[in-house]
């Protein structure tokens, strides 16, 4: 299949009907496809465009379809990944809505089940890609402080300190003044 714009589709189609949780769900399947299937893009790539959909607002799993689809064919590329991640849910919450109603789904023993089901599978998902980024992000067990302590700081609930925003703007300015400081030492040693 040559045609790019069919391939982005029908992977993220693929995609976005067989995955069950969200974006974090959606993220190992997503690597798997892109960076080892298709070889679209390489592993740090794929990591360095998945930073760049989380900071985004909306939907990570559009997002990361949308910066995908853009960094292989641009425009098009974003429009034909995107429609594929978002066609399937669509089509499938659309025959729920006209067929289902929650009084229909909670009263019905074999859907229940099924959802009870999938609830471990999902949280399985969303745990492969943690684990991925962290080992690929090299956080070992020195490091790993940090994502614990921002985390319980965030569930704690405080005022101040459980909000997210102040963490991505502390990692910002934080990953700034380490790489900054660190590409001064590397040139100091190179001019020795």
């Amino acid at each position: 299949m040559n045609n790019i714009y069919l391939q982005l589709w029908l992977t993220f189609m693929k995609i976005g009907a067989f995955t069950f949780g969200g974006g974090w769900a959606m993220i190992s399947i997503i690597e798997r496809e892109i960076v080892n299937n298709h070889k679209w893009i390489a592993k740090d790539e794929f990591l360095d465009l998945l930073a760049i959909a989380q900071a985004m607002p909306g939907i990570l799993a559009v997002n990361i379809s949308v910066v995908i689809g853009d960094r292989l064919k641009g425009i098009k590329g974003s429009l034909a990944a995107a429609i594929g991640t978002i066609l399937p849910s669509f089509v499938i919450i659309l025959a729920i809505a006209m067929f289902l109603t929650p009084e229909t789904i909670k009263s019905n023993e074999v859907l229940t089940r099924i959802f009870k089901g999938i609830r471990p599978a999902v949280v399985a998902l969303i745990i492969a890609p943690v684990i991925t980024t962290a080992r690929a992000a090299k956080i070992g067990w020195k490091t790993i402080i940090i994502p614990v302590a921002v985390a319980l700081l965030i569930y704690s609930k405080l005022p101040v300190v459980s909000n997210p925003i102040l963490y991505i703007v502390l990692g910002a300015v934080g990953g700034y003044i380490y790489y900054t400081h660190a590409v001064l030492n590397s040139r100091k040693e190179g001019a020795k």
